[in-house]
């Protein structure tokens, strides 16, 4: 094997430059001069058949762009997930619209990505490549044409352009590329069916012209072991129109008019692209494996469902009047939490399956900062919080007007018993760390699972040990009370007998925990020591190692306004609202003085924390 030249940091995008679209099942990031850098087939974990983001050399891009100079400027269309590109010229204007499309009743059984082009002034000379990669260094893309005859005996020649269809291989995914007044389909270097270049070498390309009132047409379809459809370019650029219809229609059914309510509806919709369709599990980002620090190796893969996030996603769901989403998420964990019994895992696959052991893969990682993983080594961690987090995750269900089944209340009592049991046992808390402790926001987490589980017993919803839920959860309060607060620091610490301080305590503010002088002042005391300019960061001593965790900020803003500190929760939350990039996403980190985006992204708990920062404002200052 030839050893890999480094890459060169310049040739990647910031991260800050991306935009997402998605369809439910699958997602693609998007830079701003056109170029796809990152898509997996068919699903969000699935093989990353277009993966630039982590490997600039090999790992594959769709370039849709002007041939020369040009400036750019971009939005999604009013109440989509639907990306407008406008490309501007010396000689003209275009526009692109980038759609990963859905069917007539939800997603179709295929992934289809559609560039429309359009022509809105001048001309323009435009390009187009579409490239696979590796697969993250697991195989070697390969290329066939297939002429339009053997498609369609009555389809008129040329309605695709040129060569009218090329279908590329790799790692057991297929493409169909085909589109509209696009150009030929050029290819250099390998005769069709024999293997491409990690390069791109031998796959298509073309170039065309855009006028006034042109349109034109780049159109992706892929299966993973299926047969492969290729879309009539005709009803794929209809169905762009149809997908906006269809998330606008989504959109109308969103019932939230407060505060920021244009981020609140951003993040709504970027959430929306992380629920996977076909189980309702909610994925905590797009990516895997972007790096947390200039340093890099703290690189994780992100594509799964933590019962974290579909806890605070719930709330926000519920608020919204979502309830096919709250639904189809309660059930989905539901499902996975009773195949593997009340001792809870701290996430799943998008499926409902224990993740698989992670693999370090052949690829440098973005801006060389690797390793590149697939799967995530914390599943298997004790974490007591996330008991606080499934029973919350009932409770806001019933609290919507729902009933819980049978089955349902007989595994949240199970899961109340347990918390009984355990809440004295040191584990790994929220943030996964190695070494086992009693975190304070685990006990924390079991007060709110068995004063949620005590809410549900009292509103006749739960029937079990109710007296001792009862009895351990005033307990646990009293036991916290006691020994995680510092006089000293006058702060919640991160455990008892320790002085080191963790903003994940800020979440039980909204919780109930505490709302009164103690948590203001741990709130002044995090700000103190691990405040920035912009979000704070996780907890004492994690500084040197990673960038400020963009949540945090959003706690921040939640706790302030939970303690009656109103005027400050909202200046805070102006502050955390401006650090989205020009799409209105956020990462999972960012660096207070450069503004750079940090881990992966589209990061569901950032937009989770927005949403519910806001409600939670509305709510304690109306």
């Amino acid at each position: 094997m030839q050893p890999r030249t480094p890459p060169d940091p310049d040739d990647y995008a910031p991260l800050r430059d991306y935009a997402v679209i998605g369809d439910g099942r699958t997602a693609a990031l998007i830079r701003s001069d056109g170029r796809i850098d990152w898509m997996g087939v068919p699903a969000l974990d699935g093989v990353p058949v277009f993966a630039s983001l982590l490997d600039e050399t090999g790992g594959g891009r769709v370039e849709l762009r002007p041939v020369g100079d040009f400036r750019s400027s971009r939005r999604y269309v009013r109440g989509t997930n639907v990306l407008e590109t406008t490309f501007t010229t010396d000689t003209g204007t275009v526009r692109v619209t980038d759609a990963l499309v859905t069917g007539i009743a939800g997603p179709l059984p295929w992934t289809e990505l559609s560039r429309r082009i359009e022509g809105l002034s001048g001309t323009v000379d435009m390009r187009w490549a579409v490239r696979p990669g590796t697969a993250l260094g697991t195989a070697s893309p390969w290329v066939e044409d297939l002429p339009s005859r053997a498609r369609d005996p009555e389809a008129e020649e040329g309605n695709v352009g040129g060569a009218a269809c090329t279908v590329l291989h790799v790692d057991g995914a297929s493409l169909a590329v085909s589109g509209e007044g696009h150009g030929p389909h050029d290819r250099t270097g390998p005769e069709p069916g024999r293997q491409a270049g990690a390069d791109g070498d031998g796959m298509p390309t073309g170039s065309f012209t855009t006028s006034d009132g042109s349109t034109h047409a780049l159109i992706i379809t892929g299966t993973l072991d299926e047969p492969l459809h290729v879309a009539e370019p005709g009803a794929a650029v209809r169905r762009v129109d149809r997908t906006i219809e269809e998330w606008r229609q989504w959109s109308r059914t969103f019932a939230y008019d407060g505060p920021w309510a244009d981020s609140v509806h951003r993040s709504a919709l970027a959430l929306k692209l992380l629920i996977h369709s076909q189980t309702g599990a909610i994925a905590a980002a797009v990516t895997t494996s972007l790096p947390e620090s200039r340093g890099g190796g703290k690189n994780w893969d992100y594509r799964f469902a933590w019962v974290r996030d579909l806890a605070y996603t719930t709330r926000a769901l519920v608020r919204f009047g979502l309830r096919e989403e709250t639904h189809s998420a309660l059930s989905w964990i539901l499902r996975a939490v009773k195949s593997d019994g009340a001792r809870l895992r701290v996430f799943f696959d998008l499926r409902g399956e224990d993740p698989e052991a992670p693999v370090e893969h052949n690829a440098p990682g973005w801006r060389g900062m690797g390793p590149v993983v697939s799967g995530n080594p914390a599943g298997s961690q004790l974490q007591l919080g996330v008991y606080g987090d499934l029973i919350d995750i009932a409770r806001q269900h019933v609290a919507g007007g729902n009933v819980l089944d049978v089955p349902t209340r007989r595994l949240l009592a199970q899961v109340a018993d347990v918390t009984c049991d355990l809440w004295r046992h040191p584990d790994s808390g929220m943030w996964e760390l190695p070494d086992l402790r009693r975190h304070t926001s685990s006990m924390m987490g079991c007060w709110q699972a068995l004063d949620g589980a005590v809410h549900l017993a009292d509103a006749g919803g739960l029937t079990g040990s109710v007296e001792r839920w009862r009895t351990e959860r005033d307990r646990i309060h009293a036991w916290v009370w006691e020994n995680c607060w510092s006089e000293e620091r006058q702060a919640w610490t991160m455990h008892p007998g320790g002085d080191e301080l963790d903003t994940s305590v800020l979440l039980h503010a909204p919780s109930g925990f505490d709302r009164g002088e103690r948590m203001s002042s741990t709130i002044d005391a995090i700000l103190a020591e691990l405040g920035t300019d912009g979000p704070p960061y996780r907890y004492t001593g994690i500084e040197s190692e990673e960038f400020p965790f963009v949540a945090c900020g959003f706690w921040v803003a939640s706790a302030l306004a939970c303690v009656g500190r109103g005027d400050e929760a909202h200046a805070f939350m102006e502050r955390m609202i401006a650090l989205a990039n020009d799409v209105g996403l956020y990462s999972e980190m960012i660096d207070p003085d450069t503004g750079e985006f940090w881990g992966n992204l589209p990061q569901g708990l950032s937009h989770l924390a927005l949403i519910n920062a806001a409600i939670t404002i509305e709510e304690t200052t109306r």
